[in-house]
């Protein structure tokens, strides 16, 4: 998005309500789609407030004030179960009673209050670490369950629309824009032969058996803070892709990055597995997050979509190959390649897994 001026920092700062006036602002954390800051300012009585100010990318979230009308409402509905500031994110508003800021460049600001002496792990440490984000994105949903879903802006239509993914992988493969269908035909027809199963979970939706609800869709480990003394869950953050959607996609994502035993980009197949283990952690960390809000027919679905959210990445990770490599940064030239090839070695591991991922799940249906 381009560096930011001290200046421009420094003139979006005042915009805001903070406590004191801001002394210092460093670039902070690693996310690869907004611009994030650490706020600092000095107070009248000469104490220092930190702030988290974001410059949010509209190349990516084109109608940034439909954004951030989610993200007020589902943080104000959730300060409406939980009391400590800590455990949910808070807007600070502009002088003038906005959401957020658009300087003369067009640029949007936010800011948030800085969640003191708390961590973002990008990988548990430990399966107790897994279970507090599990247990921290379970309860989540559970303090959202009276939130009407479809009264949120969709930010990135089909986002896990997994029949529609397919169809663009198809389109992809039919223009075979670089020549480069031939290399991975394998790949392609793995992605065939599992046509059938792409919508099993739009269609449990229509027959009610797998309700919408306000889901985060991007729950990997860091976007959960942890407190630092204690490593409980603190609160759920990056709430920019909330959108309706299925409890058991924001699930499965979360299995799909945390319960594998290897790194997303891992070249050696080998090494790619899923780990029973860490996949219970996190079920029992999120089920005891969700307190039973989830109906029994959608826990019988946790494994499906833990199934759906890796092939549907790996057909994201082939198709942006096919297409030229437009959509997700590559560090080499068959980097999504190589991501593609690791989440279809760990949807067949699943698959070979299913039977035990239902056992693990079914104790904690209610009937």
């Amino acid at each position: 998005m381009g560096k930011r001026t001290a200046k421009e920092l420094s003139s979006a700062a005042e915009r805001f309500c903070t406590d004191g006036k801001m002394y210092e602002c460093e670039p902070y954390g690693n996310g690869h789609i907004n611009d994030t800051f650490l706020m600092k300012c000095r107070n009248e009585n000469g104490e220092t407030v930190s702030y988290i100010m974001q410059a949010v990318n509209t190349n990516v979230f084109r109608e940034p004030e439909k954004l951030m009308d989610n993200i007020y409402a589902v943080t104000e509905f959730l300060k409406k179960s939980e009391t400590d500031p800590r455990k949910v994110l808070t807007l600070v508003k502009t002088l003038s009673g906005d959401k957020c800021y658009f300087d003369k460049n067009g640029t949007c600001f936010r800011v948030y209050p800085f969640i003191t002496d708390s961590i973002c792990l990008e990988r548990p440490e430990s399966a107790d670490d897994f279970y507090e984000c599990a247990y921290a994105f379970g309860k989540f949903q559970r303090d959202l369950g009276g939130f009407k879903a479809d009264t949120l802006y969709e930010v990135i239509p089909d986002f896990h629309n997994t029949p529609k993914r397919y169809e663009n992988f198809l389109s992809a493969v039919k223009a075979d824009k670089l020549g480069r269908a031939k290399e991975v035909s394998e790949e392609i027809e793995f992605l065939k032969a599992r046509a059938d199963f792409y919508g099993v979970l739009t269609e449990s939706c229509k027959k009610g058996l797998l309700p919408l609800r306000v889901t985060h869709n991007d729950t990997k480990s860091n976007n959960v803070l942890l407190d630092a003394k204690t490593r409980k869950a603190l609160c759920v953050i990056d709430l920019d892709t909330i959108m309706p959607g299925f409890s058991v996609t924001d699930f499965g994502d979360s299995i799909r990055f945390g319960a594998s035993t290897a790194a997303e980009d891992e070249k050696d197949l080998s090494k790619v597995s899923l780990d029973l283990d860490l996949f219970a952690a996190y079920a029992d960390g999120y089920l005891a997050g969700c307190g039973g809000a989830l109906e029994d027919s959608e826990i019988m679905l946790l494994p499906e979509g833990a199934m759906m959210m890796t092939v549907e990445c790996g057909m994201r990770f082939l198709t942006d190959y096919l297409d030229g490599d437009t959509y997700f940064k590559i560090a080499y030239s068959d980097h999504n390649l190589v991501r593609c090839r690791t989440q279809l070695k760990l949807v067949k591991d699943m698959e070979d897994h299913l039977e035990d991922m239902k056992n693990i799940v079914k104790k904690y249906c209610r009937k």
